[in-house]
């Protein structure tokens, strides 16, 4: 059988696993006891950087960013396995 690439699985992939598994992961590192304070760094820090800015955001901009950034981990790996899937 031949490695082909399947452009709708990895969209199936960037669209609803990446996102549930970053969901997963923030859940499972709270649940094992990582402290919210690492969990959320991401977040906080985008928080930080949009209040230097003069925006007061609430707290939910800080969990929302740090999914979005788990989420970019995810899927920058799904993408470079991808990439080293094709090489030939």
């Amino acid at each position: 059988m031949s490695s082909r690439s399947h452009r709708l699985f990895f969209w199936i992939f960037l669209l609803v696993l990446a996102p549930l598994g970053a969901v997963v992961l923030i859940s499972a590192l709270l649940l094992f006891g990582v402290e919210p304070s690492l969990v959320f760094a991401p977040g906080r820090a985008v928080k930080g950087l949009l209040e230097v800015c003069g925006f007061h955001v609430a707290n939910r901009v800080a969990v929302a960013s740090t999914a979005a950034f788990w989420w970019a981990l995810i899927a920058a790996a799904g993408w470079a396995w991808e990439r080293r899937r094709k090489r030939p």
